[in-house]
């Protein structure tokens, strides 16, 4: 269970990265990282709730990774384009 639960945590600096890397793409993607932190949290309750712990570990840490991005798609810093 330790285990799991570091790699849910490892989600917060690959949320960063993806962000960084995709820096033009997060104003767009706005609406599409919503749709997939809500279908990746309640699909993770369901799953988990079915004894399917791996799918809903891996659902978890998709959620983590999108808020993070999302979150980040509101920063003026992280967002402007360079020229």
């Amino acid at each position: 269970m330790l285990i799991e639960i570091i790699i849910l945590i490892l989600g917060i600096p690959v949320g960063y990265l993806i962000s960084w890397l995709a820096k033009d793409e997060l104003i767009e993607g706005r609406k599409w990282f919503k749709i997939v932190i809500i279908a990746s949290f309640i699909l993770g309750v369901w799953f988990f709730l079915t004894d399917s712990v791996a799918i809903a570990f891996t659902l978890f840490f998709i959620c983590i990774f999108s808020f993070v991005s999302y979150h980040k798609s509101f920063d003026k810093k992280w967002t402007k384009k360079k020229v």
